[in-house]
């Protein structure tokens, strides 16, 4: 069974995420508990594509 749909789908929002924190970042104030939210969540991600590369 192929997982690259899937893996396609957590790659384009592992890179939605990248950008939103990227935003929120060049803020002139950015909201640290937002930048916290969004790297947790791309890491989880991060760990789900890689344990899905993992099971080729």
């Amino acid at each position: 069974m192929t997982h690259q749909p899937r893996l396609n789908s957590l790659q384009d929002r592992h890179a939605s995420l990248d950008r939103q924190l990227s935003e929120e970042g060049n803020r002139p104030a950015p909201d640290a508990s937002t930048l916290v939210r969004l790297k947790r969540a791309k890491l989880r991600l991060k760990e789900e594509m890689e344990k899905l590369r993992a099971n080729r």
